[in-house]
């Protein structure tokens, strides 16, 4: 199944703005994070179909990934 995934911010470098994945069906979010190599606890949030998401959460065709780094500030 293609899925669709969003990066933002610092997830960006190295990787890109936006791409299309291929996944197996039955995937979770963790496979995207595993597949592009994202530390865990680089990811403050993630959103599938515009709504909160988990790492375990099993994606569907076409959905749509973003996912947030830790932001600081004040």
């Amino acid at each position: 199944m293609q899925i669709k995934v969003k990066l933002f911010a610092t997830l960006r470098q190295g990787r890109g703005k936006e791409m299309f994945l291929e996944l197996p069906e039955g995937a979770a979010s963790q496979n995207i994070i595993d597949r592009l190599e994202i530390p865990k606890e680089d990811v403050a949030i993630l959103l599938i179909n515009g709504r909160d998401g988990e790492l375990d959460t099993i994606l569907k065709e076409a959905d749509t990934v973003s996912i947030f780094p830790p932001v600081g500030g004040g």
